[in-house]
């Protein structure tokens, strides 16, 4: 497991909107912040850490965040792509990953690939 993971971004506040969005369901919360840094994640300890970079292009990292249940996954899709995400696959059984493997993926504002799971 990850202690923290810093994302480099090209635009704070749509990454800010999509990432507290789309990990709302999960249990995550908006953490410390300023003009060019942001975190989120559980309740007084951020795990992701949003960075703004000028001219930051994803260089397409995969993140997986895990959910409590199949209604957190399918509320993270629905959530991120209402705050700008894109689908990536939406929320269902992967049974060529696990027969109990079930998520939903995002391509986030800086071409991320991010999923939700519930093993």
């Amino acid at each position: 497991m990850y202690d923290h993971i810093g994302l480099k971004v090209k635009d704070l506040a749509a990454s800010r909107r999509f990432y507290e969005a789309a990990l709302a369901p999960l249990g995550h919360v908006p953490g410390p912040h300023d003009d060019s840094y942001a975190g989120i994640g559980p309740a007084d300890e951020p795990a992701l850490w949003l960075y703004a970079a000028k001219g930051a292009k994803g260089p397409g990292t995969h993140i997986a965040f895990r959910a409590p249940n199949h209604e957190a996954v399918a509320a993270f899709h629905k959530a991120g792509l209402k705050a700008g995400g894109t689908d990536n696959g939406g929320a269902g059984p992967r049974p060529d990953y696990s027969p109990t493997y079930y998520a939903a993926f995002l391509i986030d504002p800086d071409g991320n690939n991010v999923e939700a799971v519930c093993p």
